[in-house]
């Protein structure tokens, strides 16, 4: 991408309330619907890390990581807009304002990471999974959620996919991503293909915006979309929808 953007730069106050080009959903309109995929998700992590010190890359207003706090986390967020990291400290959800990389935290900080649509933002990866993998403690989960570019929905629109857009400046696939962080010493991987919660999480979810009857239809596509990310085709998922879950074992 060129010119390439200042990152910082993008996410004011526009780009959370739609006045920008480039936006995004503010969370605080819709947050009981959301709760239903955050508790959803937060419910498998527990799977495999019960509790501990949570950390949220691109918190956003720090709604995921004030669920995981009522769920016994202690929680940090890094959230790189000043405006959305000003609010989630006035909410009482601790949150550095800046990047990881600026953010020093010690060595073995965190049991959980998290990076929710945050990877393909963020520049200087090699740096970012070296920062990731040094703050995270031993036996730790770090969680990526980001589109698999080896599954078919990228390969097949090509220049047309909808993962090209303004601030995202690098892509990945699920053998990169495990090659890269393999290199770093991770161990251990669980990928999956779609997301790595339930089907019910996200019909509740939509549901909280829809306004009439006739949204409900949404739920046809949502199922498809959900059941065709389940399937294959020579080794690769019909869909790029995508999360990783990476254990740093030592």
């Amino acid at each position: 991408m060129y010119p390439r953007p200042v990152q910082s730069e993008l996410y004011d106050a526009d780009y959370y309330i739609g006045k920008a080009e480039y936006t995004y959903i503010d969370e605080r309109k819709t947050e009981r619907s959301h709760r239903y995929v955050w508790d959803a998700r937060l419910k498998n992590i527990q799977k495999y890390i019960k509790s501990g010190h949570f950390l949220d890359v691109g918190s956003s207003f720090g709604g995921f990581i004030n669920s995981a706090r009522d769920k016994g986390f202690t929680i940090q967020g890094v959230e790189i807009s000043k405006y959305a990291s000003d609010y989630a400290n006035s909410m009482g959800i601790p949150t550095f304002n800046g990047s990881l990389l600026d953010a020093r935290f010690p060595d073995a900080s965190f049991d959980v990471i998290t990076l929710v649509e945050v990877i393909e933002h963020l520049e200087s990866p090699r740096l970012i999974f070296e920062e990731l993998y040094r703050i995270l403690k031993p036996n730790g989960l770090l969680l990526l959620q980001t589109a698999n570019f080896e599954g078919w929905q990228a390969k097949n629109e090509g220049s047309n996919y909808h993962y090209y857009m303004p601030g995202h400046v690098f892509y990945y696939s699920d053998s990169v991503l495990k090659k890269s962080l393999t290199a770093l010493g991770f161990e251990r991987f669980i990928s999956y293909f779609g997301v790595d919660f339930s089907l019910m999480a996200k019909l509740k979810k939509a549901s909280g915006s829809f306004t009439k009857w006739t949204d409900y239809f949404q739920f046809l596509r949502i199922c498809f979309y959900h059941w065709k990310s389940k399937i294959s085709h020579e080794g690769f998922p019909l869909t790029s929808s995508y999360v990783l879950y990476a254990f740093k074992t030592k």
